[in-house]
């Protein structure tokens, strides 16, 4: 993988999964062993977001700190020279001057394609608008692995926004790779995207679609919630119809398999109670720290030091 742009969960196949999640394994050990090390020492990476990130931004840079390596945080864009008119691809252009590899978060569906095009150093896409978000379905997949043990054989129930949620839209395309089983729980207004529900059928991979948790969750073996996104609703009155539409229990817990999971993409905003959070299967604050791991494999190939 060195010196490829990661833009889409399209562009792996199960061997290159099996090789980055062997990778992030080894460097969930290193990091346990001895903290930080200096295999990209000497290397800069530049973070470049265009929307608001605590745990995307923050895990990249820990990810570059950890291997050794320094980051350039550009995280208030607005303030840059695109509030003078610059466009993406100039920005990418001087950027690369300075780093060896560009972390782009966009609000525009394909931003990041458009990016690579006019990069000579690797892109990686930490989401594009309600497009991809393909290292967030990365560290999604290793968390079921390293949680379940396996990848095939399983049911995955995705629940809240599926619509726009782009975590949900690649991390669906990756266990198309896998023998599985997929359930979306949404409010009729937030249901998957018929065009990703087509892509996926015709893969072969089986699909259920309904607006009641209770019917699918005895049978699920990991629970994929995410918030109800409340920024991408032109009509503020659409989404308080709607916010608190699902919330995860303990009572709801009860009604789930013993070994199970619950993973979320987080931030959360309600829609798992606290008091889950000492739940055994409460998976969502393992899956930020296994996001290191992966992060810190994906930097280390794209730049020849894996």
């Amino acid at each position: 993988m060195y010196g490829r742009d990661i833009l889409s969960v399209k562009q792996f196949n199960r061997g290159d999964l099996e090789y980055i999640f062997g990778v992030a394994h080894e460097m969930s050990e290193m990091v346990r062993r001895v903290g930080t090390f200096d295999l990209l020492k000497g290397k800069i990476l530049a973070n470049l977001f265009y929307e608001p990130s605590t745990r995307t931004s923050a895990s990249f840079t820990a990810a570059m700190e950890r291997l050794g390596g320094s980051v350039i945080p550009i995280n208030e864009v607005r303030y840059s020279s695109v509030s003078k008119g610059e466009s993406l691809p100039d920005t990418v252009r001087t950027l690369e001057a300075y780093a060896d590899v560009i972390v782009l978060r966009h609000p525009e569906v394909g931003s990041a394609a458009l990016a690579a095009q006019y990069a000579s150093k690797p892109i990686i896409n930490a989401g594009d608008g309600v497009g991809e978000h393909p290292t967030q379905a990365l560290l999604d997949l290793f968390t079921v692995l390293e949680e379940m043990k396996r990848l095939d054989g399983l049911t995955v129930t995705m629940l809240g926004d599926l619509k726009f949620g782009r975590t949900v839209h690649s991390l669906s395309r990756l266990l198309t790779l896998f023998n599985v089983k997929l359930n979306y729980v949404a409010p009729p207004s937030q249901r998957m995207p018929e065009e990703i529900v087509a892509e996926i059928a015709e893969t072969g991979v089986p699909q259920k679609e309904t607006p009641n948790l209770e019917e699918v969750l005895a049978e699920t073996d990991v629970l994929y919630v995410t918030r109800i996104q409340k920024e991408r609703f032109a009509n503020p009155d659409d989404y308080d119809a709607i916010k608190g539409a699902y919330v995860i229990t303990p009572e709801t817990m009860k009604q789930a398999k013993e070994e199970m999971i619950v993973m979320h993409p987080l931030p959360r905003v309600g829609e798992i109670a606290i008091e889950v959070d000492t739940d055994p299967r409460a998976a969502y604050f393992r899956q930020v720290e296994y996001g290191l791991y992966v992060r810190m494999a994906l930097l280390a190939m794209v730049l020849g030091k894996a």
